[in-house]
């Protein structure tokens, strides 16, 4: 018989190399640590293709997926001189060595677990070809065994995760052709248990479906069999829309006609040994099938968005196989809603299972994506309803323009839009469930995670989980994941008192474990010690939030002097994430890469790293209870002048970068206010990373920006407070998130006041006066921008007079008064003028030539928007040239110059659609098809109408889309298609006279009945 190959032994070189789960080394005496990052990817890429050259652009683009830095062939050298440092002694060279175009990876015959999977599925397949069955079965048994979870988990690279998948793949293979042998050998009663725990974890692989059909059946179970048909069959045709494969077709078909050759396990060779085969060529380089069919490259306008909001996975998740069946067992369920309660004490566990559960479903549940949010229910302003429709809103594709203003409209816009989807919705740490309430989705194709504290039994339906504490076999696996499972074996006893002594409970386990981690040369008795020392500090950790804080001080206390400051001052903070720049400013430490300073607390779990920038900023998190803790320890270490001169660096800091990012934005301090809040500059190379999009920067950020203004408020510190609000516009304008603008300023307009801020008071009341122009609110707008006025006046403010007098210009013009209008952007073109504001002027030039235009002259209209052009264009401002360019177009249409109108306006429609302007891209849509109107290109004037009304329809703007439906009419009578304008009217005029729009609801009137009589004649 073959001599199976069971597990890794030390090869001539002395050291042991593990691929099939966490990326392990152990040398001759002891374990190899390798620093994760870098040296850890190089690594497991060399071993990989272990006894092949690995060239060096391959591990540049493996380390660097995009753009890498001019040194990186250097650092991919000084990498493998690390490795070979950490892989050597005195007695035993390093295993790579450097053959050109790279290096090669030495290993021993015995020493990569990979290599030795590889050998035993080939040998099992020469055995199935000799006949000898059960030694092949046994040997493919040995080879699945060596996985020790994920393969390589834990690595960030994109291309080794992909790897990894393969292999992963590779064992489920072996896997299912050890079942069929197994199955041929009549074993099938042995193996019900294992395919249908297996089954229930792949539930969508038809080979381990027929596999428990064939075990039930023989083991006379035909009902079950059939029923395990059944939901298999429902699930292909629910998650992928297919009907089973011929074989399962089949199998059912025997089945039900009780074919007596089902229970005979003659001729068992042919297919298994094909499935050994295929098996075996899977690790053995054969060559993969035709890849998936990808997305249509041509897309519409707009596009619904398949948002994927869920946290980072935790690799180590212990505990789970119970929790994610039961979770399973109601998303399985039918009717309406199913809705998990996930509920429990703080620090058992609740948000990192159910974003564990979120992403171990993934899309083979909710193919249409995931949506998160944190309702803070445990801090003291839980998040509203209305905020997180509107977010939730925003990331299914709704602009913020287009999102209505109560909650009722809002939860009914939400229905709407998830009714044909499936999606996960996870909602972490509710209050009540006057909070979760409207967050639920109306159709049953659509799941809901919620997590709380509190059981929220007002919930209709709701499925509950509670969490408990960890067993001792799960708390052992827990710490044998953080530590090393050799180093818990060695030491066996000692682990399992640890974990007694923790009580079980995860985030007091994880920290211990981490301490160790930190300190390999620790032994784990001399922990036990160490907790058993804080004797009653162990009493409380069995019995509540006592516990917790006791193992919080034991990590606390292990940290230098500095990094338990920063964990003070980092308890300040108020919003959900922390930006790496942030401890430079508590710390007022100008270091290059300030994120550094927060690592040690990330080495030891006090700090969560959540995220990682377009930039390549990381974000942090501090877990609830811990910034409890830290905030106890702030208190009780840190005066308050200590802490308000925090506070004012931290806001200050927000204050600096995004002053930087408006004026990346506007080409400098144009259309806003400055006052004189004390700024925090972080390192000028750091922000200029950030603000590659700035936009985008403060949109990722907003949510930190708006707690940042509530923070400025709290602190008494006015000035930052009205200078962050007013500075936000740039981005709430762009973005439509008018709920945000209003409840910011209403924030600092609070605080200004108190505080006697005439000048913050006057450029807050003229923002709210901006807002309410947008959403045609005259009456609100006018008094906001009169109070504004009449302070700037007193304070002889002349920027923010000009201000002011331009948006009253636009009032009167919306209002129809346009003499008083071009007096006030006469003024406002002046005072622009002394103030020194170039785009202001530019803005009051551009809104004035919309009159001009309206008079009929374009002259004056053209030579005005000029102007603007060239001052858009001197500093850099895209937005204000778009704008421009499309008064542009519609004068030159207006001129009698189409040709050219056409050319201006593609040119702006390509503009706005690079920065993702749809409703911008609707309004251009309008604008070329008018111009082909008028050029006689009836037909592509229809086709450009229909696009503008598709994203008008799928952005649900009612008001536009009936405009657009109104203009497509009166096209399709002269192209007589009287059917489609009776249609476009009909539905037209139904929205029209619900929003009162009297003109354009008298001509849809008219239009309609001149059809109807044209029908009628004779």
């Amino acid at each position: 018989m073959a001599e199976p190959f069971t597990a890794p032994s030390t090869s001539n070189s002395g050291f042991v190399f593990s691929v099939l789960g966490p990326l392990e080394v152990r040398g001759p005496a002891r374990p190899v640590r390798i620093p994760p990052g870098r040296q850890e990817a190089v690594l497991a890429a060399l071993l990989l293709e272990a006894d092949r050259v690995v060239s060096v652009d391959y591990l540049v683009d493996l380390i660097w997926d995009e753009n890498p830095p001019s040194t990186a062939r250097t650092q991919v050298q000084i990498c493998v001189s690390r490795l070979r440092k950490e892989l050597s002694d005195a007695e035993i060279d390093a295993p790579i060595s450097t053959r050109p175009p790279g290096y090669l990876m030495r290993v021993g015959p015995d020493a990569l677990d990979l290599q030795l999977f590889t050998r035993n599925v080939h040998q099992s397949r020469v055995l199935a070809r000799e006949g000898r069955v059960a030694e092949a079965a046994d040997l493919l048994r040995t080879a699945a065994a060596l996985w020790r979870g994920p393969a390589l988990s834990g690595l960030p690279s994109e291309t080794l995760r992909t790897k990894a998948m393969r292999l992963d793949e590779d064992r489920l293979a072996a896997v299912e052709t050890y079942l069929e042998l197994e199955l041929s050998l009549g074993r099938h009663h042995q193996l019900i248990g294992e395919i249908g725990l297996l089954l229930h974890e792949h539930p969508l692989r038809e080979r381990l479906r027929r596999q428990y059909m064939l075990a039930l059946y023989r083991s006379g179970r035909q009902a079950e069999a059939l029923d395990a048909y059944r939901v298999g069959r429902d699930l292909l045709a629910d998650e992928l829309g297919l009907d089973p494969g011929e074989e399962l077709r089949a199998l059912e078909a025997s089945i039900l006609a009780g074919d007596p050759d089902l229970l005979v396990a003659a001729e068992p060779l042919a297919r298994p040994v094909a499935a050994a085969a295929a098996s075996a060529s899977a690790v053995t380089g054969a060559a993969p099938g035709p890849a998936a069919p990808g997305d249509d490259p041509v897309v519409s306008a707009f596009r619904d968005e398949k948002p994927h909001q869920l946290p980072a996975d935790t690799a180590d998740f212990i505990g789970g196989e119970p929790l994610v069946a039961s979770v399973r067992e109601v998303l399985d369920g039918a009717g309406a809603t199913r809705v998990v309660m996930i509920v429990g004490r703080p620090g058992i566990g609740k948000s990192t299972a159910a974003t564990h559960i979120g992403h171990l479903l993934g899309d083979a549940y909710f193919p249409d994506g995931q949506l998160y949010c944190d309702l803070r229910g445990t801090g003291p302003e839980p998040v509203s309803p209305r905020q997180v429709l509107g977010r939730f809103l925003r990331a299914l594709g709704i602009p913020g323009s287009m999102i209505a203003d109560s909650v009722d409209e809002r939860a009914e816009m939400y229905r709407t839009i998830l009714a044909t989807r499936r999606v996960l919705i996870v909602l972490d740490d509710a209050a009540a469930e006057r909070q979760v309430a409207p967050l639920l989705p109306g159709a049953g194709r659509c799941a809901v995670i919620v997590t709380s504290r509190a059981r929220l039994t007002g919930l209709p339906g709701a499925h509950w989980i509670e969490l408990d504490i960890l067993g001792p076999h799960q708390a052992l696996e827990l710490l044998g994941q953080v530590i090393g499972a050799d180093r818990v074996s060695r030491e066996y006893e000692a682990a399992a008192a640890l974990a007694r002594t923790v009580g079980g409970l995860p985030l007091a386990l994880r920290i211990v474990a981490a301490r160790l981690a930190a300190r390999p040369h620790w032994s784990l008795a001399s922990m036990v010690e160490r907790l058993a020392n804080e004797r009653h500090r162990l009493d409380e950790l069995a019995h509540g939030e006592m516990t917790v804080r006791a193992s919080l001080s034991l990590t606390h206390d292990g940290l230098g002097w500095a990094d338990r400051r920063l964990l003070r001052l980092l308890s300040l903070a108020q919003g959900p994430t922390l930006p790496g720049w942030l401890a430079g400013a508590l710390l007022d430490d100008h270091r290059p890469q300030p994120s550094d300073l927060m690592e040690t607390l990330v080495d030891v779990q006090m700090l969560d790293v959540v995220g990682v920038s377009r930039s390549g900023e990381f974000h942090y998190r501090l877990h609830e209870i811990i910034k409890m803790f830290a905030r106890e320890e702030l208190e009780a270490n840190d005066p308050p002048d200590v802490q308000h001169a925090a506070a004012e660096r931290m806001i200050g800091g927000w204050l600096a970068i995004l002053q930087q990012a408006h004026r990346a934005i506007y080409g400098g301090d144009y259309t806003v206010l400055r006052g004189d809040a004390t700024r925090w500059q972080p390192p000028d190379a750091y922000v200029g990373r950030l603000l590659a999009e700035p936009l985008d920067w403060m949109d990722g950020e907003h949510v930190n920006l708006c707690h940042a203004v509530g923070h400025a408020a709290t602190a008494k510190l006015d000035e930052a407070c009205w200078e962050l609000a007013t500075t936000l516009v740039t981005l709430f304008e762009a973005r439509g998130y008018l709920d945000l603008w209003e409840s910011t300023h209403m924030q600092a307009l609070t605080a200004a006041r108190q505080a006697g801020n005439k000048r913050g008071s006057a450029a807050l009341l003229g923002s709210l006066g901006t807002l309410y122009l947008s959403k045609r609110q005259a009456e609100q707008s006018r008094s906001a921008l009169e109070s504004a006025l009449r302070l700037f006046d007193e304070l002889g403010d002349v920027h923010g007079r000009a201000l002011c007098w331009r948006d009253l210009a636009l009032l009167e013009r919306q209002s129809g008064d346009s003499e008083r209008a071009l007096a006030l952007y006469e003024r406002s073109l002046r005072a622009f003028d002394q103030a020194g504001d170039i785009v202001g002027k530019a803005t009051a030039l551009t809104q004035s030539a919309h009159i001009w235009m309206q008079r009929g002259d374009g002259g004056g209209a053209h030579a005005r928007l000029e102007e603007a052009l060239a001052i858009y264009r001197s500093v850099g401002y895209a937005g204000g040239e778009a704008r421009a360019l499309r008064r542009v177009g519609q004068v030159l249409l207006q001129r009698g110059e189409p040709e050219q109108a056409e050319h201006t306006l593609a040119e702006v429609l390509a503009m706005v659609r690079g920065a993702g302007d749809v409703i911008g891209e609707g309004h251009l849509l309008v604008n070329l098809a008018e111009v082909n109107l008028h050029l006689g290109r009836y037909q592509q004037a229809r086709e450009l109408f229909e696009r503008a009304l598709a994203i008008r329809e799928q952005i649900m703007d009612a008001g536009g889309a009936a405009l657009v439906r109104l203009a497509l009419a009166k096209l399709c009578v002269r192209l007589e298609d009287p059917g489609r304008a009776a249609g476009l009217l009909e539905a037209s005029i139904a929205v029209l006279r619900e929003r009162s729009m009297t003109r354009e609801l008298q001509e849809a009137e008219r239009l309609l009945e001149g059809l109807g009589a044209e029908t009628a004649a004779p």
